[in-house]
């Protein structure tokens, strides 16, 4: 509920100046994850104003999809999601018919999207650290799953059912998207194990903001681009430093979709095209320091950040990532049920 909470509440006027009765768009995604000035030129070639919605997990972002009377235009969901919500009718096929510049993307990413999205931006899971607190870069999972006595409560986790598991999982090495209970067990042992060694497990962007927790953090699960949106926030560039273990990760992507609920699909439509284009996908990749998907995007960014391996993760670290699969039903109860359990048990010290 504390996250489903901070979803609702969490509604940003983008634009600043519309006249009463003025045409409004709801766009649903992660807190620091477009460049605001794109939705401030949109708005003013335009005249509708662009809010945005934030969540702060998946599990939060599928409760508001789920529900019907949530009002949502235009959504950022990861593939598996994207895969998921189209197939159930949530969120509408897309195509160049409809959105012209997913003619920039290659047939490998737009599939990924399952042809209900737009590629958004791309990477990987990993381990996020404070460069001034932590002197030696960790190398694997276990510095976060069997951590070092001097970060007891300083790890920063997540209570995601899907991404939470990616860490326990890889260092055991097992697939990310497992379904057995055998598996989850010993990753719920890992896990419970780590309790106290996590200040929080509300997801690193929002906690760095919490005047008593924030500056406790000094490790946490994350996804590649956190350290520079950390950094922001915390005004120390280069502080936060983000790192892929040795084991490997989850490589993961987001698509921008429509949703099929729509009071204004048409005007949803041109908003995610105007995202994709090259232009303005370039502007956001620059501006976010992430990966954009669009080819002709590519083109535009400098040489030094398609080189900078912070940001287009090198091939090696890809060779070991995974991919998000859909999970059961029955494998997304268990995992619910063990967060539900840390929780507990965290509460309780």
């Amino acid at each position: 509920m504390r996250g489903a909470f901070f979803a609702a509440v969490s509604l940003t006027a983008v634009a600043t100046a519309f006249p009463a009765g003025a045409t409004t768009l709801n766009l649903l995604i992660w807190e620091s994850y477009i460049d605001e000035q794109i939705l401030k030129d949109f708005s003013a070639e335009t005249g509708v104003e662009v809010r945005q919605t934030f969540y702060d997990s998946g599990d939060v972002r599928d409760e508001v999809l789920a529900d019907p009377n949530s009002n949502v235009d235009v959504v950022v969901t990861n593939e598996n999601g994207a895969r998921l919500y189209g197939n159930r009718g949530v969120i509408m096929a897309l195509d160049t018919a409809n959105v012209p510049s997913l003619k920039d993307y290659a047939d490998t990413w737009t599939k990924r999207c399952g042809g209900f999205g737009v590629p958004y931006f791309w990477g990987t899971m990993g381990i996020l650290y404070r460069s001034d607190k932590i002197n030696t870069p960790p190398s694997s999972w276990a510095d976060m799953m069997k951590p070092a006595e001097s970060l007891r409560g300083h790890i920063a986790m997540y209570d995601d059912h899907a991404e939470a598991f990616v860490a326990p999982l890889a260092l055991l090495g097992k697939s990310v998207n497992a379904n057995d209970n055998n598996t989850l067990k010993a990753a719920y042992e890992l896990m419970k194990a780590q309790v106290p060694y996590v200040l929080t497990y509300d997801y690193v962007i929002t906690s760095i903001q919490s005047a008593d927790k924030g500056p406790n953090i000094w490790m946490a699960l994350g996804y590649s681009g956190d350290q520079y949106t950390l950094n922001d926030k915390v005004s120390s560039p280069g502080l936060w430093r983000y790192v892929v273990p040795k084991e490997g990760t989850l490589s993961w992507l987001d698509c921008v979709s429509v949703s099929a609920r729509s009071e204004n699909k048409d005007l949803a439509l041109k908003l995610v095209d105007y995202i994709s284009n090259a232009k303005n996908g370039a502007r956001n990749a620059i501006k976010l320091n992430m990966p954009t998907a669009s080819t002709a995007a590519l083109a535009l960014l400098p040489e030094d950040m398609r080189s900078n391996p912070e940001i287009y993760a090198a091939p090696e670290i890809l060779a070991k990532s995974q991919f998000q699969e859909e999970l059961t039903v029955q494998s997304v109860q268990a995992r619910r049920r063990i967060i539900s359990s840390l929780a507990q048990i965290s509460d309780a010290r």
